[in-house]
């Protein structure tokens, strides 16, 4: 990936510190927005945002990124609403709604970047690798594997996003079942319910979970009052699936990897930034991502003493003929290492975030048209609001629920924090009914080359989906007083 021009980033500041005086400049005097969703603008925009989503859901057809249709969509969709609002002499009134659906883009940006680049610091640091040859060393059998990786997964997915968590347990899985078709297929299926279970009891372990707390739906804390449901939800297809996993027991090949040196000190910052955005939103009332960034100046001062001392070590050591002084420097990463934020802030998923930004700039712009509230009066307004909520999670089986999330929070619908809940948990877990409904399920069916497939976890969709109704049943249970 190329770096970005020094010159942009003077008309990025500019652009940044513009915005929210232009969204609080307008907001008092923006006219009632027009209906559009009888115009040729509605009919278009309708159009060009499902065929931009279709195209991003046939990615692995045509091998076209699914960002490159959902941002041409994005900006055609608000061309269009700016084009007529123009005509009527209210181009102020789109440019504010613009703004605002950018600002919420721009905080949800910021927040992953963090956590993603000490992911990568992580990563290139050997943690990852250390956890996963810890779990091989134990010499479990297939039974116990299949529950210590899904255990283990459920509740990494609650800091760590999804696909990384999946992909983690998913290298321990082929690595120790690489004789047991059997095993990885079962295993992998327990993988991506058991990730998408624990990524929703906590507002970090997903972008869905993410769009309610940033947007005020719930505090922090009142994610995790999901967690039985959740672990409910995860429980049922794993004991189902259990008495189908081979009683043998893997042999795994010797391997060494140490962690390098800084590592666990990383592991703490991360660990402080995320507190540091719960300070930021629970007693600042400033966005989760203002101390996310605060964080990421942690990291960088850290990344800094590193490269200054690394030398001056790796001289001592050699001048003594002695290891690294260092408990979590191994042997042999003596040379020079360069420690570069911005070579991991480049290493993130930029397609999936463009993906969310055309997702969610041109959502809002349907949602400007006024297509969100003719839905969400069908949706909500002739049906129980708990109908509504179950129907939606299991729509994420087909559709993002990220785009889902961001779809329903448009809508504005009045609901009790129960059913703010209830639709984090079903859109969090409805994924987990097909092995493409979520992004660990995607990423594990490229990794495994056919052992882990769409037609064998369509075999175990019906436990998944007791599974499913089980934990909206619990949730209604140990959650009653929210409703």
């Amino acid at each position: 990936m190329n770096p970005l021009a020094k010159k942009s980033a003077l008309p990025l500041l500019g652009l940044l510190v513009g915005l929210p005086s232009a969204a609080l400049g307008d907001a008092e005097t923006s006219p009632v927005p027009l209906d559009l969703t009888h115009h040729w603008a509605g009919y278009f925009s309708l159009v060009v945002m499902v065929s931009a989503y279709a195209a991003a859901m046939l990615e692995e057809v045509t091998h076209l990124r699914k960002s490159k249709p959902m941002l041409l969509g994005a900006a055609l969709v608000w061309f269009a609403i700016s084009l007529v609002y123009r005509q009527h002499g209210q181009v102020a009134a789109a440019v504010t709604a613009f703004t605002s659906n950018l600002l919420a883009y721009i905080e949800l940006l910021l927040f992953i970047m963090v956590s993603m680049t000490y992911l990568n610091a992580m990563e290139d640091m050997g943690v990852f690798d250390a956890l996963r040859l810890a779990l091989v060393r134990l010499r479990l059998g297939y039974k116990a594997l299949f529950w210590v990786t899904g255990t283990l997964v459920f509740f990494i997915s609650s800091v760590v996003n999804g696909l990384t968590a999946g992909l983690l347990m998913g290298v321990v899985v082929v690595a120790v079942g690489r004789n047991s078709p059997r095993f990885v297929s079962l295993a992998c299926i327990n993988v991506v319910v058991a990730t998408n279970a624990g990524g929703s009891f906590s507002p970090l372990g997903g972008i869905s979970t993410l769009f309610v707390w940033q947007k005020g739906m719930l505090e922090f804390t009142q994610f995790f009052t999901l967690f039985v449901p959740c672990l409910v939800n995860f429980l049922v297809p794993a004991l189902a699936m259990h008495f189908a996993v081979p009683h043998d027991t893997p042999r795994v090949e010797a391997e060494s990897i140490a962690m390098r040196r800084g590592a666990v000190r990383v592991i703490v910052l991360f660990g402080v930034t995320i507190g540091l955005a719960v300070f930021s939103d629970m007693y600042l009332r400033l966005p989760p991502a203002a101390g996310m960034m605060a964080g990421l100046s942690l990291l960088q001062f850290f990344t800094f003493y590193l490269r200054k001392t690394e030398n001056r070590i790796a001289s001592s050591a050699r001048d003594a003929k002695l290891s690294p002084p260092e408990p979590d420097m191994p042997d042999g990463i003596l040379e020079t290492q360069r420690f570069d934020i911005f070579e991991k802030v480049g290493r993130l998923e930029w397609d999936t975030l463009l993906f969310f930004y055309g997702a969610m700039t041109g959502i809002g712009g349907l949602g400007f048209i006024g297509y969100l509230d003719a839905v969400s009066a069908w949706l909500y307004g002739q049906h129980s609001a708990t109908l509504a909520n179950v129907l939606i999670g299991l729509s994420s089986a087909f559709v993002d629920n990220g785009t889902l999330m961001f779809a329903v929070l448009s809508m504005r619908p009045e609901l009790p924090e129960g059913q703010w809940l209830l639709v984090t948990l079903t859109l969090g877990v409805g994924g987990s009914l097909l092995a493409i409904g979520s992004a660990p399920g995607i990423a594990l069916l490229g990794m495994t080359r056919g052992r882990y497939s769409f037609s064998s976890h369509l075999k175990w969709c019906p436990v998944i989906l007791l599974g499913y109704f089980a934990a909206i049943g619990v949730h209604f249970i140990v959650n009653s007083q929210y409703f």
